[in-house]
């Protein structure tokens, strides 16, 4: 039988894992490290697998319909996602994007049809920004109260669908546990949503209590605020354990975490820069932080001859408008 695909959704998820033998060997790491490539999903991240599962529910319990224009908030790749998924269903699509993404981003969702928007030029939306230190939790809140009454809009709502976890626990957990054939010890998730994290970790935990589920947060120096407004940020991520509760995504499900390490954007280019000279595989920022954590948890010898699963949300081709490469 042929094995044509039919549709763009055909082709997201079943990623693989690589182990990093050379960053490895370099690092004299006492554990396996693995990285799960999201890169090859169709539109290149992560993201994708929520962007078809949202899609998916809303079409099955009729909250989005052939009229609607598809609308979301996003650092990127959610937006690319959605696009990609709106323009193969005949949907129009609007992202509102961060001000900080790299130029990339703007330029591929336009390509896919999408209309970008900057999330800064809606009014209540930047005094938000202004005033909550660019919290990317409470700006979402804003734009949704903004929008409220266009019925033309869906709004996928990716901080608060649960669509979004739902996603990978139905497939990003069950995929990380057969290709380690369950042996997996370590799993290293960089938090945005939490979609990611909470439906891995959910999946996995059910598996194995003992699975433990690392999350990776920006340090001080790498998250915006009154003193340092601009500072060179780790695209997608956000800190959240300080948060108070308005201001954790109902996605992120904080029970299922056993450790919370943060990581200052240099480190997160060190880390992504290195492996692309040992490895040969361009990732992103996101991907250098959780890397970069992963590796120090490899360094423990409590730790040694475990298998530690790095989950890595895109490709680093979507930085090279940034430093990351420089």
């Amino acid at each position: 039988m042929s094995n044509i695909k039919k549709t763009i959704a055909e082709l997201i998820g079943h990623t693989p894992l690589l182990e990093l033998s050379n960053y490895e060997k370099k690092k004299g790491s006492k554990s396996q490290l693995l990285l799960k490539l999201e890169f090859f999903n169709q539109n290149q991240s992560i993201k994708d697998r929520i962007a078809l599962q949202i899609i998916d529910d809303a079409e099955k319990d009729g909250r989005l319909k052939p009229d609607h224009i598809i609308v979301e908030t996003s650092s990127g790749n959610t937006g690319i996602g959605l696009a990609g998924l709106a323009a193969a269903k005949g949907y129009k699509f609007r992202a509102y994007l961060q001000d900080q993404v790299s130029e990339e981003r703007y330029k591929i969702i336009r390509a896919l049809g999408g209309e970008t928007v900057k999330l800064s030029s809606v009014p209540t939306v930047q005094k938000i920004l202004e005033e909550q230190d660019g919290d990317f939790v409470l700006a979402v809140k804003a734009l949704k109260e903004a929008l409220r009454e266009d019925e033309s809009i869906f709004y996928a709502d990716q901080c608060f669908n649960i669509s979004n976890t739902e996603a990978h626990r139905r497939t990003t957990g069950p995929e990380i546990w057969e290709d380690t054939d369950g042996q997996v010890d370590i799993v290293v998730i960089t938090v945005g949503t939490g979609g990611t994290l909470s439906g891995v970790g959910e999946y996995l935990k059910e598996k194995n209590p003992n699975i433990q589920i690392i999350a990776v947060e920006p340090g001080e120096n790498s998250v915006p605020k009154k003193e340092n407004p601009n500072p060179e940020e780790i695209m997608g991520i956000h800190a959240f354990s300080k948060n108070p509760p308005e201001r954790i995504p109902d996605t992120l499900n904080l029970d299922i975490i056993d450790e919370v390490i943060s990581v200052e954007t240099q480190q997160a280019y060190e880390a992504a820069r290195e492996v692309a000279k040992t490895d040969g595989i361009l990732v992103g920022t996101s991907t250098g932080a959780a890397l970069y954590v992963a590796n120090e948890i490899a360094q423990k010898d409590e730790n040694r001859e475990k298998q530690i699963v790095v989950i890595s949300p895109d490709t680093g081709l979507r930085y090279l408008s940034t430093n990351l490469y420089e």
